[in-house]
């Protein structure tokens, strides 16, 4: 079997369009969390979200067509997989063997919106050409293939929250079994808009607490919903002597992969986490690691069920470890960039081993007891951890878990 490590990453977040600011973000606590810009939400219960801040496609793409004809959840992916691939700079290349592993949990749903009202408004002749290419969950996979000539394998995935943590799960299983070489894995999302506001309010999940700093609350008794973000992430898996022999920048190794389904509810998780717990156990079974200096960035969405029921998966999956892991929630900075949040989250959890910083979990004040493990509250701590976990849960009851180390 082959051995698996990420040599380039990209972020496009809340907190940053580029992967330093974002992680200097994250260890400083910076919410990304404020009132909605992209439209009035005067009549709408929820007014805040983590939208993108100066997030400009051109600084990426050159091409202006190919901007004006691709929603944006695919240009926050191509932006990703643009600075991905240059940290990576991943050299010559047999592009049949480069893949790309990039889904999105809801695809264009801006462009849907926008196409939708011109049929309503205007008639069937005056919905654009592009709705259909620039609308489907695969568009940013094959835009992001076209782009770097990517012949290899290529897989979009949606599995709701859980989406890019199963594209770099199963990227990485693809290099192992040495289907690839080099995989660009990961997820994109861009779902700020009314409509989907207006879906996620409706159905309960969201936090209509309306305070930047006190809406988006992992693990502490007052949370009360998540809060919509939105952009990419994006990992460059690479096969382990591949990069060795080119001398790549390795930033971690992933080293296990856990893939279970509830099977239980369309959006509440397990009563019992059983499903959650087996995903950890399996990426944990996987890595043949020990659990000691342990890091879980966690799901944390904030919302009341997820967060008790992630708890006590991660109980049950440890055991007494559970009590000496370092937990968190970059959720509560990042907001829940819903397809994007699992490679994002993947990528905090390797740089958390590279530079022995695990980021907080931010506006964190009343305990719960049913949530009573180390969250890192209020600020990122100094620690030698050796091994990460990057957990994700998604609606129809799908997880996914990822186990990284640092690299030998």
């Amino acid at each position: 079997m082959k051995r698996v490590v990420i040599t380039g990453i990209g972020a496009v977040t809340p907190v940053g369009n580029d992967t330093e600011t974002f992680w200097n973000s994250i260890t400083n606590g910076v919410c990304g969390i404020d009132y909605i810009t992209k439209f009035d939400t005067a009549d709408c219960k929820v007014k805040i979200a983590a939208e993108l801040k100066g997030f400009d496609a051109a600084d990426f793409i050159e091409d202006k067509s190919t901007i004006r004809k691709c929603d944006p959840f695919t240009l926050y992916a191509m932006a990703a997989a643009e600075q991905a691939m240059r940290d990576s700079d991943i050299g010559e290349i047999d592009k049949t063997r480069l893949g790309v592993y990039v889904g999105s949990g809801i695809g264009g749903m801006e462009t849907f919106v926008n196409e939708t009202e011109k049929l309503m408004l205007k008639g069937p002749s005056r919905v654009s050409p592009f709705f259909i290419p620039m609308m489907i969950g695969n568009m940013a996979a094959g835009k992001i293939a076209i782009h770097f000539g990517a012949q290899g394998p290529t897989l979009p995935v949606v599995t709701a929250c859980a989406t890019s943590s199963h594209t770099v799960g199963e990227a990485f299983r693809a290099i192992k079994h040495g289907y690839a070489d080099v995989i660009i894995a990961g997820g994109s999302e861009a779902t700020v808009n009314k409509l989907a506001l207006a879906g996620f309010t409706n159905c309960k999940a969201l936090s209509e607490t309306n305070e930047p700093n006190a809406s988006s609350l992992p693990f502490d008794k007052r949370r009360a919903g998540f809060v919509m973000g939105e952009g990419a992430g994006i990992l460059i898996l690479e096969e382990y002597e591949r990069a060795k022999a080119r001398g790549a920048k390795i930033y971690a190794e992933i080293c296990g992969y856990g893939n279970t389904c509830d099977a239980y509810h369309i959006t509440a998780p397990h009563p019992e986490s059983l499903g959650a717990a087996r995903a950890i156990e399996l990426a944990l079974e996987e890595s043949g690691i020990k659990t000691d200096k342990l890091y879980i960035n966690a799901h944390g969405t904030g919302t009341p069920l997820n967060d008790k029921a992630e708890t006590l998966a991660i109980k049950k999956a440890l055991g007494e470890d559970a009590r000496s892991a370092l937990v968190s929630s970059t959720k509560s900075m990042t907001g829940h960039m819903l397809g994007a949040a699992g490679a994002i989250e993947a990528a905090a959890a390797a740089l958390a081993l590279c530079h022995k910083i695990v980021p907080p979990t931010i506006n964190y004040e009343e305990p719960d007891p049913e949530c009573d493990l180390d969250y890192v509250p209020n600020t990122a701590r100094e620690a030698d951890v050796t091994v990460a976990l990057s957990l994700s849960l998604g609606f129809g009851g799908h997880n996914a878990c990822i186990a990284i180390k640092k690299p030998d």
